[in-house]
């Protein structure tokens, strides 16, 4: 896949070889991860929440009796229950009888441990509110558009548990990612586990054709690594690459607007010398870090509003269209356009950062 067209995540890093873990995940002479099987067609994604539940009982049928010790009887057995499923789980595990799709997606591992990680910085630590949830369609494919910001990019996997805890039908988000992610020690089989893969557009496009939300951040770098003197300014979206995939797809546009990721780490400098130096593309000088050494890189606690905006449909275009430079040029800066002017609002009735 060494010649697949790159979506422009960041037109100013490197595109040099980094190996067999940076290269797109679509063709079948690559073989899987031990225990995750063979890499061939695609497969079907496991279905969350496969343990089929008791139907609710019908008019002629009585609920089941109660435990004769009252409610301590129900605790005690939904304890034995959650403590046979966890055991259930580590066996699976252990001895590998798990499924995994030909992206390293691991429905299960997600489901259970680590949205449940996740949950607790999104919900109690970010307070993250949600809005127009509804606006991501209920099936098919659907490319979620949004800025990116914040020196780590923690906003994408917020915005990974907002779909995933709010959407009415249950869909999970899979993001694209900068190739250094998964060049990066644990941090490239956990983000294989969550579902993310490449930002290339060969794999967004098979994402897309199986019907998964596909979620890209054109800014790339240029937006995480942005001075906090130019936060909420949208910097450029690349040459529409992900426009180009949609088109090829016919899959709706979803801009999402992220209000609160900005403050997290206030980058104040950037040392050049340091980010040539660890092949990082840029290494960030907050108040915090690394003045506080650890203890700066715990983001500050601010408060987060997410929004998605209404789609924009691109399945009336002839399939010629996605070659179109003119027309991805309009695209582009039409779901740019949509993304600030909601930043702009949100920011307007945000009343603190912190609150």
């Amino acid at each position: 896949m060494a010649d697949a067209k790159v979506i422009p995540f960041d037109d100013d890093r490197s595109r040099g070889s980094r190996g067999a873990g940076s290269r797109c995940r679509g063709g079948p002479a690559e073989s899987a991860p031990v225990g995750e099987g063979p890499v061939g067609d695609v497969q079907p994604l496991p279905v969350r929440g496969a343990a089929a539940q008791d139907p609710a009982p019908g008019p002629d049928e009585s609920p089941a009796p109660r435990s004769a010790v009252g409610d301590g009887g129900d605790q005690d057995g939904g304890l034995e229950r959650r403590l046979a499923a966890g055991l259930s789980f580590l066996r699976r595990r252990l001895t590998g009888d798990y499924e995994v799709d030909d992206f390293g997606y691991d429905a299960e591992l997600t489901d259970q441990v680590l949205m449940s990680l996740l949950r607790p910085v999104y919900e109690k630590y970010f307070r993250v509110e949600v809005k127009g949830v509804e606006n991501i369609p209920a099936e098919g494919g659907a490319l979620i558009v949004a800025n990116h910001s914040g020196t780590l990019p923690l906003d994408g996997l917020m915005m990974q548990v907002a779909v995933h805890d709010h959407h009415p039908a249950d869909r999970h988000l899979r993001l694209l990612a900068a190739d250094l992610v998964f060049v990066l020690p644990v941090v490239n089989e956990l983000a294989r586990k969550l579902g993310h893969t490449l930002a290339c557009a060969e794999d967004a496009e098979r994402l897309l054709a199986q019907g998964e939300l596909v979620g890209v951040m054109p800014e790339g770098f240029k937006g995480i690594g942005k001075p906090f003197g130019e936060r909420y300014k949208l910097q450029r979206f690349g040459r529409g690459g992900f426009v180009s995939t949609a088109l090829r797809q016919g899959a709706p546009i979803v801009p999402c607007s992220i209000v609160g990721a900005e403050e997290i780490y206030p980058m104040i400098g950037n040392s050049k010398t340091l980010a040539r130096l660890l092949g990082f593309p840029y290494f960030p000088l907050t108040p915090t870090f690394p003045w506080l050494g650890p203890l700066g890189a715990v983001p500050l606690p601010t408060k987060w509003t997410i929004q998605f905006g209404e789609p924009i449909p691109t399945d009336g275009y002839a399939p010629e269209a996605a070659e179109d430079p003119v027309l991805m040029f309009n695209l582009t800066d039409q779901v740019r356009e949509q993304i600030q002017h909601t930043l702009y609002k949100l920011l307007v009735q945000r009343r603190s950062v912190f609150f």
